[in-house]
């Protein structure tokens, strides 16, 4: 069991969370590699070793170190990356290159030609120009390239706005405009340096409903249909994102993978069979889910503030620069004073950041026992996308990173100092 309490203490994987404040300091992110294994089998129970032909990439902008990396790839699982530096990343990390799949919006010459010079796997093109800048830096490097295009299926998922990408209006994909789409098919078909594969697509994050899935899925078969009968062409492949919910509080709904992947491979099947197809190679995108849960995060409380009749605010040594999502689209968690994790409740109390901002709040009236400064506070659910989204806002240094197993402790990530923080800031006093 990943959570426990000893001595008051709250414990994970198996390590006393205080003393790992004590030995690393605060704010600190703290991964469970058990929890991450756990997710990685489930997910591989539920697609590929039950369906064959399938792959499975792991999300990287959701937690991208090189240990991360490492552990997924002996997981083995693929890997989903969506700029320069998270290749660059998979690379320090010796991902091998076939199983790394390149996508996001906007990439850049130089990032593309790292990837075809690491030589990965797939890249997902996601608008018009790319084909021709792809084709023309692939003749250069006398290379071929594999692609799937990345479509806006135009379905809206159950989520926040934010994290909704599947949308007509979307900065993200390909329009299903005839005039657009047939074209650049073609286009991609034709060029002698582009094997193209298929398609993808990404509806968006933290569902808990399958209907926006299956209704992309319809979509993009009706499109391998099409682009047999219209191009005499066989798609080989299709990429269905990823996007399953994880709990980030304990009301929060949480599907079995089975629940997405089931149907979405039932109708996949049943689609191609019924219009004699060879079934392409289904590919899956999941990230949140595999560290969401796996993670948390630990503050020490600072200043206390009381205003008698209205609150009580207890402040961390982080806040919004450790984890944005309270701000950037009022995310919900909970947690709990890792010092004191099995006493009595005895006040609703607000836990507030440090940053020089009014909506840095990570949770509002919260009831915990006697808060008192020194007290560590432990935030649950924190793997996906806070050490991904930190920032230096404030000069507030990158927190480090651990990972915990069965009682053992290591350090994967180091903190930040202020000296790496200004690095790569120059003087200008002869010019000003």
């Amino acid at each position: 069991m990943t959570k426990s309490v000893q001595n008051h203490h709250l414990m994970w994987d198996g390590c006393d969370t205080v003393a790992l404040a004590k030995k690393y300091g605060t704010p600190l992110y703290v991964f469970s590699v058990n929890e991450i294994v756990k997710e990685c089998q489930n997910i591989k129970a539920a697609f590929t070793e039950k369906y064959p032909n399938t792959r499975i990439a792991y999300a990287s902008k959701a937690f991208s170190t090189i240990a991360m990396l490492q552990l997924i790839e002996k997981e083995g699982l693929c890997l989903d990356v969506v700029s320069g530096g998270e290749l660059y990343t998979a690379i320090a990390a010796n991902f091998p290159a076939e199983r790394i799949e390149f996508n996001g919006n906007n990439k850049s010459i130089e990032e593309l030609t790292l990837a075809l010079e690491y030589g990965v796997g797939r890249i997902i093109v996601d608008g018009l120009q790319e084909i021709d800048l792809l084709q023309k830096i692939a003749q250069e490097k006398n290379k071929q390239v594999k692609i799937l295009f990345r479509i806006t299926p135009e379905v809206k998922a159950a989520t926040h706005d934010f994290i909704s990408t599947g949308q007509k209006d979307s900065k993200f994909g390909i329009p299903l405009d005839e005039e657009i789409l047939w074209p650049t098919i073609q286009k991609a078909i034709d060029a002698p340096n582009i094997h193209f594969l298929g398609f993808h697509f990404h509806v968006g994050s933290q569902l808990a409903d399958n209907a926006a899935h299956l209704a992309a899925a319809k979509i993009a078969l009706d499109l391998v249909l099409a682009v047999k009968e219209r191009c005499h062409y066989e798609v080989q492949e299709l990429n269905y994102g990823g996007g399953f919910g994880v709990k980030y509080l304990p009301s929060d709904l949480r599907q079995p993978y089975s629940y997405f992947l089931t149907p979405l491979m039932e109708l996949t099947e049943a689609f191609c069979t019924a219009h004699q197809l060879t079934r392409p190679t289904i590919v899956i995108e999941p990230g949140r889910s595999i560290v969401a849960e796996a993670g948390i995060s630990l503050h020490t409380i600072g200043a206390i503030k009381e205003l008698p009749g209205i609150r009580k605010y207890a402040s961390i040594d982080g806040g919004m620069t450790d984890n944005i999502r309270p701000g950037l689209y009022q995310a919900k968690y909970t947690g709990l004073l890792a010092n004191k994790a099995d006493l009595p409740n005895e006040e609703v109390v607000t836990i507030s950041g440090k940053a020089c901002e009014s909506t840095d709040i990570l949770t509002k009236d919260l009831a915990l026992p006697k808060v008192q400064t020194g007290d560590i506070f432990a935030t649950f659910s924190t793997g996906a996308y806070g050490y991904s989204m930190a920032s230096n806002y404030n000069k507030l240094a990158i927190p480090a990173v651990v990972f915990v197993k069965d009682g053992q402790d290591a350090l994967v990530v180091k903190r930040q100092s202020y000296e790496q923080m200004i690095q790569n800031e120059c003087s200008a006093l002869a010019f000003i």
